[in-house]
């Protein structure tokens, strides 16, 4: 929703209540990732390589806390937001593993945005923070058996996943924001 003329413009942006699930089956036309067609042998990798760019883009942007309207995240709020995501997967991924179909709490991003000040917070910190959330993220997703990778999870909304498509789904998620913020197509990640 963008402001008209005769409303005022936000102070904070616009909540998000899309479903992006449909990523899992469809290019996505923004950032290009067709995340359901990444393998699952690249999947800690190119969630390695997409943190090891979100860290660069907070320890080394002078604009890292400029918006580039006020109702767009700033750089330094995306990654306060993929520093979340990771921990928040990484949670929910030990859970799939260890639980039989587990059902996940709705999770408010942009209310969590606000509660957790990530305008606010200091760009380092959150870049140390976001480093060590992949690092377990990652490390949990290289440990994973094949006879892992169909266990189920839900979201309260009811949308389904296996270990798979749950791991897809962040990977999409994070390489978006790289989007938002760079403007770099998902498939021009470099992947060691």
């Amino acid at each position: 929703m963008q402001p008209t003329a005769d409303s005022p413009v936000p102070d904070h942006p616009v909540p998000d209540r899309k479903d992006w699930t449909w990523t899992l089956s469809e290019r996505c036309p923004e950032c290009g990732l067709s995340a359901g067609e990444v393998p699952v042998d690249e999947l800690a990798d190119r969630a390695e390589a997409a943190a090891v760019e979100w860290v660069q883009i907070l320890t080394s942007s002078p604009a890292v806390t400029f918006r580039p309207s006020p109702i767009v995240w700033s750089a330094l709020e995306y990654g306060a937001h993929v520093r979340d995501a990771f921990r928040l997967f990484d949670a929910r991924l030990a859970l799939m593993l260890v639980e039989d179909d587990p059902v996940f709490d709705n999770w408010d991003q942009d209310e969590t945005a606000i509660a957790e000040g990530y305008a606010e917070a200091d760009p380092d910190q959150v870049a140390e923070e976001l480093s060590s959330a992949a690092a377990s993220f990652v490390a949990r997703v290289r440990a994973l058996e094949p006879s892992q990778l169909d266990r189920p999870g839900r979201r309260s909304d009811g949308a389904e996943f296996t270990v798979t498509t749950f791991i897809q789904y962040l990977l999409h998620d994070v390489l978006h924001h790289l989007w938002d913020v760079t403007g770099q197509q998902a498939e021009a990640l470099s992947v060691p």
